[in-house]
């Protein structure tokens, strides 16, 4: 059923109290322990790593009958309605907050409402449709099942810390978020970084993707997608982590498969409690790039499921050609948004409609940005 069993096994550190005294604990090794705990969730059937795999990329890579769309909670019937995202390169979205432009930046999941990775680490044990314990005193009653936790819990974070169970419940997140924060999350090592460094030569197809990707004139794609001023920046996500309205359609095998068909809506960046400003309707964050040709399917609610979808349906802005207004999956005409209103048209224009050619370079491209230890399921 999973496929990380050397992730488990590193993790998996037991300490006893007899040897606590001699052992240096850290919070990024009880995050690890904790991040592969199934015990964490109601029926103990789920991790923080059964939707965010570390095999695959840090994403749910399980089919669920919804050709991965979406996440199957702890009760085997959920469905989530939003497709989990990759935690790795997750440590560098700032905390959540509105800048000198007065556009919403950062934070955590599609709809920014976590501000932090700490938060996000909060969220799924007690949701509902995911990890669905009751609530977090009896979550903290699982941690405290396990003596190995307790020792390193009272190490880390005093020996009262179970005495209150917010406190406590808050100890847990903090240290899945440490784990987060390692290099195994963000290891730049794709040929991509190897390619900065001179250790790959990229191909004639790469090379033309690289060049268009970074172009001011040939694409839209560094408007959102490049963080750094400069092309060969060795801390590039190839995200601006702003929020913007694409214009993706309502996934509506989805959405029959959780029940949610219908009139309900997902209004992105206006869900977020935070938010009440209409004009952020649709909006939802900018992904990263980074492991992008190995984390299908694409778009937050997972409507596409090929990368090269993806660039065709951005194209549809700017090319008059009738094939460019068909979906290659569907064989019909893109769905309508979801949410009309907000559409970043201004950016979704910049730059002329593209040929099959430099399509296929810029796919060719995004998969150099593949962390090595994912580069054998790009055969897949």
């Amino acid at each position: 059923m999973y496929q990380y069993t050397l992730f488990i096994i590193l993790s998996l550190f037991i300490f006893s109290p007899a040897s606590a005294e001699k052992t240096q604990f850290k919070k990024e090794t009880l995050g690890q322990q904790l991040f592969f705990d199934i015990n964490l969730s109601k029926n103990r059937t789920q991790s923080c790593a059964t939707c965010h795999n570390p095999s695959h990329g840090f994403i749910d890579n399980r089919d669920n009958d919804v050709k991965g769309a979406a996440s199957l909670g702890d009760d085997g019937q959920s469905i989530g309605d939003r497709n989990a995202p990759t935690a790795s390169y997750a440590l560098f979205s700032p905390n959540f907050h509105r800048n000198k432009k007065g556009h919403y930046v950062g934070g955590q999941f599609h709809d920014g409402r976590e501000k932090d990775l700490k938060g996000q680490a909060g969220g799924p044990p007690t949701n509902p449709g995911e990890m669905a314990m009751p609530d977090k005193v009896a979550t903290v009653a699982r941690i405290m099942e396990n003596k190995a936790y307790v020792v390193q819990f009272k190490s880390l974070y005093g020996e009262t810390i179970f005495e209150d169970e917010d406190k406590a419940y808050g100890a847990m997140a903090e240290s899945i978020a440490s784990f987060e924060k390692t290099a195994l999350f963000a290891p730049f090592d794709s040929k991509y970084d190897r390619y900065l460094k001179g250790e790959y030569k990229l191909t004639q197809q790469e090379d033309l993707g690289m060049t268009l990707f970074f172009s001011q004139q040939f694409t839209n794609c560094n408007l959102c997608h490049q963080l750094n001023k400069s092309p060969i920046s060795k801390t590039e996500t190839f995200s601006n982590y702003e929020y913007h309205n694409i214009g993706t359609p309502i996934n509506t095998a989805l959405r029959k498969a959780n029940g949610k068909a219908g009139d309900f809506i997902d209004h992105g960046l206006l869900d977020n409690p935070a938010i009440s400003d209409t004009k952020q309707d649709g909006k939802f964050k900018v992904p990263t790039l980074r492991n992008i040709a190995v984390t299908a399917p694409y778009m937050h609610n997972g409507v596409f499921s090929d990368l090269k979808t993806v660039i065709l349906f951005y194209d549809k802005y700017n090319s008059k050609s009738a094939k460019r207004q068909i979906n290659p999956e569907t064989k019909q005409a893109w769905g309508a948004p979801e949410v009309a209103e907000n559409i970043a048209l201004k950016e979704l224009k910049t730059g002329p409609a593209l040929p099959n050619k430099r399509i296929n370079a810029l796919v060719a491209f995004l998969k150099i940005l593949t962390d090595k230890r994912y580069e054998h399921l790009l055969e897949k």
